[in-house]
This record gives structure tokens, C-alpha cells and sequence, in this order.
């Protein structure tokens, strides 16, 4: 069983330690605001033109990024189907010890988490009247997805602790499954990350990054 702690980031929210690898969920700087500035603000809110949009989250956790997502959706009044992606789900305890939603001024903030983190995992569940969830879990290099998406979320762990994450090939597969004119994004900034991308076929752009963070990286497929 995988060893899991609970911190405090720096803006109040919570995230998971896991102590074998030295390796946060998300920034301590601050996962709440990491995750609106990089995921929403400069990931799904990139593509306002699109009333019906499809994500690909590689790295679940804590489905932070989806209660987010589904929040923003009923927002902007577009249709979302989400595809989440996880090797190895969190527990739905320590899930609920996240508490995200006592954070979000979005009143229903706390019955979208509780679906989300209840929603069977292979099956689609609607989170609310705007938002559609699917949990995956699998590791994406075991995994056959059919479909394409509009937008990819990549939130592996870092570079340091799972590298294999960041190899072209795992790059290529995911890469593979966004439409033309698809957004991929993400909190990492690496040169080598950056070129493969370039080298895939993308369009890198370098972006101021969240609070503690230099830069972080989107690219469009073209």
C-alpha cells in the first residue's frame, strides 16, 4: 500500500506527501491556486470559442482539477466531458480530507467533490448538468484510449521523482490524443520537455508560471 500524508500548501489548501518518492501532489506554495492558475486559467479557459469541450487529465490525484473544471463549466455555461486518467487512485478518505470546497466560494462545490470522488471508476457519472466525469485507472503506457480531446491536462508528478513520465514516447502517446488546434498544458517549464514537444509536432509557448514557480508551458497542436 502506498504510503500518503496530508500538508498544508501555502494558500490553506491541503495536498498529499508521498514520502518514498519525496513527492507533493501539488505546489506547497500554494495547490489551490496552482491549480486554478495553470489548469483553468491558462489550460481549459484558453479555449473559449469552443461551446462543447473534452479534457484529458494524465495524473487524477486528487481531482482537484475536475471539481475545478466542473465548476468552471457551469460558470461559462459550456459542456465538458472530462477523462481522468490515474495509476494509482487516492483513497476516498483521505480524499475527502482534502475539504477543497470549505476553500471555493462556489456553493456547490462541496456535492460536485463528493460526486467526483464517489464516481465509479470505468464508468461515466454527470457531476452536474454541464460536466461529465470518467476515471480511468490505468497507467497511460498500459492504456488503449480511442478518443481525442480538445484539451490535456498533464499533471504527472515531477521530473525527479516519476521520469518515465516525461520520456518522448509517454510524451508522443498523449500528444497523439489531442485534435488539431488542441491544447496541451502543464506546470512544467524543462528545456528537454519543451523541445520534445517541438519535436512532436507543437507549438510551445512559455508562460508566466503560478506562485513559486518561474514559468510553466503550453503548447498547441497544429
Amino acid at each position: 500500500m502506498i504510503k500518503r500524508e496530508l500538508r498544508k500548501t501555502g494558500d490553506g489548501s491541503m495536498t498529499i506527501y508521498q514520502p518514498e518518492i519525496d513527492e507533493h501532489y501539488h505546489s506547497y506554495h500554494g495547490a489551490l491556486q496552482e491549480a486554478v492558475h495553470v489548469f483553468i486559467k491558462n489550460g481549459i479557459q484558453k479555449l473559449p470559442f469552443k461551446d462543447e469541450i473534452s479534457v484529458f487529465e494524465l495524473g487524477f490525484g486528487t481531482g482537484l482539477n475536475a471539481l475545478l473544471t466542473a465548476i468552471w463549466s457551469i460558470k461559462n455555461n459550456k459542456k465538458v466531458s472530462y477523462f481522468g486518467l490515474e495509476a494509482f487512485p487516492v483513497e476516498k478518505e483521505m480524499n475527502r480530507a482534502m475539504n477543497y470546497s470549505s476553500l471555493i466560494s462556489e456553493s456547490s462545490a462541496f456535492s460536485y467533490f463528493e460526486k467526483i470522488i464517489d464516481a465509479e471508476w470505468e464508468k461515466v457519472i454527470e457531476v452536474n448538468p454541464n460536466f461529465q466525469l470518467k476515471k480511468v485507472a490505468h497507467k497511460i503506457q498500459d492504456v488503449i484510449i480511442l478518443e481525442q480531446f480538445d484539451v490535456v491536462f498533464f499533471d504527472a508528478f515531477g521530473f525527479r521523482a516519476q521520469e518515465e513520465m516525461w520520456s518522448y514516447d509517454v510524451l508522443e502517446k498523449t500528444t497523439q490524443l489531442l485534435k488539431t488546434e488542441g491544447l496541451f498544458v502543464t506546470y512544467c517549464a524543462k528545456g528537454q520537455f519543451k523541445r520534445n514537444l517541438n519535436a512532436l509536432g507543437l507549438r510551445v509557448e512559455a508562460l508566466p508560471g503560478p506562485p513559486g514557480k518561474r514559468e510553466m508551458t503550453i503548447a498547441w497542436k497544429i
